[in-house]
């Protein structure tokens, strides 16, 4: 079956963004604190990403870029297996305009053509090595990791807390955790999982109820179909998620899909943990840069932080470490 992949981004310096953006925050007395520039900065890489995939990754069926509407001027939109996808192409106009990751992630079912079998990326997901087919998939099915771990009382962070507990709560209305662990036990117990979370598991088998779930935040395998029965079970849910603009503590994201994937048994163990390196980005970035250059890692993610003041400096580095392994401009970059 084909797989495609998703890719979503966004120009935070786009003037009309940010001014359509500045006038929903007021209208609707969003607290910003929660929803800084961080998430939205770009560091000038997304050239990697595609280059990326196209070395990397040349067996994709097809690449649908999704944006606000702002497009980066060196992208070849004509390339035969590139889509731009605007928001209001698939997100339901009544949740429109939308600065919710969440909610452009819980709708990706609606992108016309989309295949059944997908890899969603964030745009601070990079491909650094050969990757296959069945580094994603096998026989139809998603490879992930089933770890347990309980939602951690964070309070630097006003928002994501909540979401992790609000998908353990949904998950928790349709899967007993004790009969889910004794219907599938190579789902908690694969031999191949990183000692620490096969330890986890082993631990959280005191405990009757779903304390939260570890996922990997790299990027997702995911299935249309997944998206699709959670709508139909719990649509009136989702909806209400669709309606906040911005991210909100009522939320549930797409890290939902990818457990509901698990619970099910629809996926295929593996160390999911291995295939990803997360890194905060940092005045010193030393060995991010040299996971990047020494391609050490399938792929990596480059988390953004309010606390950089060196923005141009850590920008150039990162841009060298990615020179190293991908020179060349690709076939999606215009000529």
């Amino acid at each position: 079956m084909p797989i495609d992949f998703v890719i979503a981004w966004v120009d935070g310096t786009d003037p009309a963004w940010q001014a359509e953006r500045a006038a929903y925050q007021k209208r609707e007395k969003h607290c910003a604190s929660s929803d800084g520039m961080a998430r939205y900065r770009d560091w000038e890489l997304l050239k990697f990403w595609f280059r990326g995939a196209e070395q990397f990754a040349p067996w994709v069926n097809h690449i649908y870029f999704v944006t606000w509407g702002h497009l980066p001027q060196w992208l070849n939109t004509d390339h035969p297996k590139l889509t731009v996808v605007k928001h209001s192409d698939y997100i339901p106009a009544e949740f429109l305009p939308t600065f919710n990751s969440n909610v452009i992630e819980l709708n990706f079912h609606r992108i016309l053509g989309l295949s059944e079998q997908f890899v969603y990326f964030n745009d601070d997901m990079f491909l650094l090595r050969p990757v296959a087919p069945e580094d994603f998939f096998i026989k139809g099915k998603p490879k992930d990791m089933l770890a347990l771990q309980p939602v951690v009382a964070n309070r630097d962070d006003s928002v994501m807390p909540y979401i992790y507990l609000n998908n353990a709560m949904m998950l928790a209305g349709y899967f007993d955790k004790r009969d889910n662990m004794k219907r599938q036990p190579g789902a908690y117990f694969h031999p191949g999982y990183p000692p620490l979370y096969f330890l986890y598991n082993l631990m959280e088998m005191v405990f009757p109820r779903f304390t939260g779930f570890y996922t990997v935040h790299g990027p997702s395998a995911l299935l249309k179909s997944t998206y699709e029965e959670l709508w139909e079970k719990e649509g009136d849910y989702l909806t209400e998620v669709s309606r906040h603009r911005f991210r909100d503590k009522r939320d549930v994201n797409q890290y939902l899909l990818r457990e509901w994937q698990k619970l099910s048994g629809n996926f295929v163990p593996c160390n999911a943990h291995s295939s990803c390196r997360y890194f905060n980005l940092g005045e010193n970035n030393a060995e991010l840069t040299k996971t990047i250059r020494g391609q050490k890692s399938r792929s990596v993610c480059i988390n953004d932080s309010e606390k950089i003041t060196e923005t141009e400096t850590v920008k150039k580095m990162l841009a060298e470490a990615f020179l190293s392994i991908l020179p060349k401009p690709c076939s999606f970059e215009k000529s």
